[in-house]
């Protein structure tokens, strides 16, 4: 065998969604045409229905009485609840059970003829029939040694419980599906019409010459299905009597029922019962199950109906399956093999019940009832929604099935459906929070000009009515209320704005700007081209923090203009300080050195103290200059090589003039400590004497007169320590903060003053030289200052 072209290429998921589409559309074509037929034939059958309708309900009313006669006759009692709010009803006899003389209301004093364990049974399994909907077979012990079978089942919108003694049943305990005929001689025609009348299925009697003399409403039905004439008076003939003669012929006992399979043509296969009644014979048609009765114009989509995806179940006005797909099964898990054409729908239901696949109904009864209402629609509907128990929610959509009634219904599971509109709802909800919370105006205009998204903030901003945004405004609008509350320029704006929004030049970009109105508001925007055409545009108003960013510029350039005058004033005054300060100092070693005459002790004293103040006023004025130059960013280094010993010489020489004997008495004490091989030392050598002069100054201000000032200079790898401790007083917070802050002033003792200006010197150098400084306490007293600096000074600038 060899595969088509179109079965080799395979089945891929692009043939099946290419060809989905053309099926639906193909069946639902077919299905119009033949609603279309199938309505005409319904106006025509109506107008027949409705003549017999008023003829069965007086014959249906005389058989349900001839039915509850029937009932009571037997050796049993059935209890009928049928609505709710109403008593039951009581068919049957009641000494089938009872003792004589009771009356059958009795047999629901369970307790009185059962025994105690049956009659708790019994009570429970009443309840759960009554209000869960759950049937039962029960054995009981009657309290006379009887076997009891109790069985309860729903009926419609109530239930039924039947009681038999166990004698009186075959061993099976499922009745019959129909009627069986008794085994003696059969009733007569008369009763014979009542019970086949009753039937749900097609039935009929014939006389003892073969030919037929009564079929039941079924019956006819089937035969205009069929397409056959048929009345009351002349029943049409559907199965051949010659063939149920002959089978019955065949298999040889005339006196039992007997089964022919008969094939009646589009509607189906059909199993024909018939048994012998007195004058004649009766029998029913029983579709088979793998081939119940279809609506010959529900029958050529099978096919589709099968293949789609979507649940899918067809029932006939009869309430019995006529059409159901593989998708219908899944959506339930029900086994193929229990769901068969014909059942009942209400049984159906009652087994998902059972199964707990139902919505979780206080009143099940009424809400089937609800349910089964579908079988009157006209046209289709969506049914409420199933919340299953599994969490599912399921959308039944309910259409009529053809012009005789029945019902079509469609389910589908939107859980997923439902669960995305929440979560979108949930974005929406946050995204609307989001631009609410926003403190720019939004504003997102489609590309038809309509405003569709904006947040509370754009009324705000360009004073707008709230009411406005309720809708969908258009530009035009918005620029017409904008006119009116800016009548100075709003219209002007917007009517500029409004180009960005109708420029449709795939090219454009984006824009943004600033907007100054007339009511002095500063208004910064941008607009913004969405992938999916829109525009988007926000506004932040910024006048205030354009005023504050204004007010600090002027400030900030105010301040850049007094430093720089602050610089040109200290250097003038430093320079204008010298010229004099070198005369004092020329005159006071003039004096000091006797060539104007000798001086005695007090005159000599005046001149050091002098001399002292002139050279500490010099070092001030030489740091005011330093300070200056590193300030304005224009100070630079001079690496050398540099010896150790003389920097320390020169570091001295500078205190020895700040700090000069009295009376002979040395005011200052210090000892130096150099170690050996130091390694090659290369720095700018003035700004190392300068930071070691303010170092040894500033620890002999803290210290008592003749007071020990230490000064060790050692090596580390690649570094040279310089650590000066004293015995002072700790230096104060105060102290610290200068040696990092320049900025901070200080305020102590004469012997203090200045020290607040030298630390920063020192700082402002080390840094330079790439070099740490840290300060610590000494105990008990007495400050330590370490000063690290890279070896190699230029090396260090490099790296830098």
């Amino acid at each position: 065998m060899s595969a088509s072209p179109a079965l080799a290429q395979g089945i891929t998921a692009n043939n099946v969604m290419g060809a989905a589409p053309v099926a639906i559309a193909l069946g639902a074509g077919a299905f119009a045409l033949i609603a279309m037929a199938l309505v005409r034939r319904m106006l025509r059958d109506n107008r027949l229905a409705q003549q017999r309708s008023s003829e069965q309900i007086a014959g249906l009313r005389a058989r349900v009485d001839e039915y509850e006669a029937l009932l009571s006759g037997g050796r049993e009692i059935i209890v009928l609840w049928a609505n709710a709010g109403e008593g039951p009803r009581f068919l049957g006899q009641a000494s089938a059970l009872l003792p004589p003389g009771r009356r059958a209301e009795a047999v629901l004093d369970f307790a009185s003829w059962l025994g105690e364990a049956d009659a708790d049974r019994i009570a429970r399994a009443i309840e759960h029939l009554r209000v869960g909907g759950r049937g039962f077979e029960l054995t009981l012990k009657a309290s006379d040694g009887r076997t009891v079978r109790a069985s309860g089942s729903l009926l419609g919108n109530g239930a039924a419980l039947r009681l038999r003694p166990a004698a009186a049943q075959p061993a099976a305990e499922v009745p019959p599906a129909l009627p069986a005929p008794p085994a003696q001689a059969a009733t007569d025609h008369a009763t014979a019409r009542t019970v086949l009348a009753s039937l749900g299925k097609p039935a009929f009697l014939r006389d003892g010459a073969g030919r037929l003399v009564f079929a039941n409403a079924a019956y006819h039905d089937l035969a205009r299905a069929l397409g056959r004439k048929t009345s009351e008076s002349q029943p049409a003939e559907l199965v051949d009597y010659g063939l149920l003669q002959r089978n019955r012929a065949v298999l040889g006992d005339a006196r039992k029922p007997q089964s022919t399979m008969v094939t009646l043509g589009e509607i189906g296969d059909f199993e024909v019962v018939d048994f012998p009644v007195n004058g004649g014979s009766a029998g029913y048609l029983h579709a088979r199950q793998d081939a119940a009765p279809r609506d010959p114009g529900l029958s050529h989509l099978s096919a589709i109906i099968d293949a789609l995806a979507t649940p899918i179940a067809i029932f006939n006005p009869n309430r019995e399956l006529v059409q159901f797909n593989r998708a219908y099964c899944a959506m339930w898990d029900i086994d193929p093999s229990w769901l068969k054409l014909g059942m009942d729908e209400r049984v159906i239901l009652d087994k998902l019940r059972t199964d707990g696949k139902l919505p979780n109904e206080p009143d099940y009864q009424g809400w089937r009832t609800r349910h089964l209402s579908a079988y009157q629609l006209r046209v289709p509907k969506e049914l409420e929604p199933w919340h299953l128990p599994d969490g599912r929610t399921v959308q039944v959509i309910a259409a009529p099935a053809g012009p005789k009634g029945g019902v079509i219904y469609v389910f589908e599971d939107i859980t997923d459906q439902l669960n995305l509109k929440s979560q979108h709802k949930v974005v929406l909800d946050v995204q609307r929070s989001t631009l609410n919370a926003l403190s720019e105006a939004v504003a997102v205009f489609g590309t038809n000009g309509r405003l569709t998204l904006s947040n509370p903030k754009l009324s705000t901003v360009w004073k707008l009515p709230a009411n406005l945004f309720t809708e969908t405004p258009h530009i035009d609008q918005i620029a017409e209320a904008a006119a009116r509350a800016l009548p100075e320029d709003g219209a002007t704006i917007w009517r500029d704005l409004k180009r960005s929004i109708i420029d449709l030049n795939p090219t454009r970009s984006d824009r943004q700007g600033r907007i100054a109105r007339a009511d002095g508001k500063l208004i910064d925007y941008a607009i913004v081209r969405l992938p999916d055409g829109q525009t988007m545009m926000t506004f932040l108003d910024v006048t205030e923090s354009a005023n504050y960013q204004r007010v600090l510029k002027e400030r900030n350039d105010a301040l850049i203009t007094a430093d720089r005058l602050k610089d040109a004033f200290v250097q003038n005054v430093s320079y204008e300080l010298r010229s004099p300060l070198t005369n004092i100092i020329g005159f006071a070693d003039l004096l000091a050195s006797g060539a104007a005459g000798e001086l005695n002790d007090k005159q000599r004293s005046y001149t050091d103290f002098i001399r002292a103040s002139s050279a500490t006023l010099g070092v001030l004025i030489d740091n005011i200059l330093d300070l200056a130059t590193v300030d304005a960013g224009i100070a630079e280094l001079q690496p050398e090589p540099q010896d150790i010993a003389t920097l320390v010489d020169k570091a001295r020489a500078g205190l020895a003039a700040t700090f000069p004997d009295i009376d002979g008495e040395p005011t200052l004490n210090l000892r130096v400590i150099i170690e050996p091989d130091l390694p090659p030392f290369i720095a700018d050598g003035t700004r190392i004497v300068n930071v070691l002069y303010n170092l040894l100054s500033n620890a002999a201000r803290f210290s008592e007169p003749g007071g020990e000032v230490r000064l060790t200079v050692s090596g580390r790898t690649g570094r040279i320590q310089f650590v000066v401790e004293d015995e002072g007083a700790p230096m104060s917070e105060e102290m610290r903060v200068a040696l990092l802050d320049r900025n901070e002033a200080l305020a102590g003792p004469v012997r203090q003053r200045g020290a607040g200006l030298g630390l920063s010197i020192v700082r402002a150098f080390v840094n330079m030289h790439g070099g740490t400084i840290a300060v610590e306490r000494r105990e008990p007293r007495g400050t330590r200052v370490v000063v690290s600096l890279p070896s190699d000074a230029a090396m260090a600038g490099a790296a830098e």
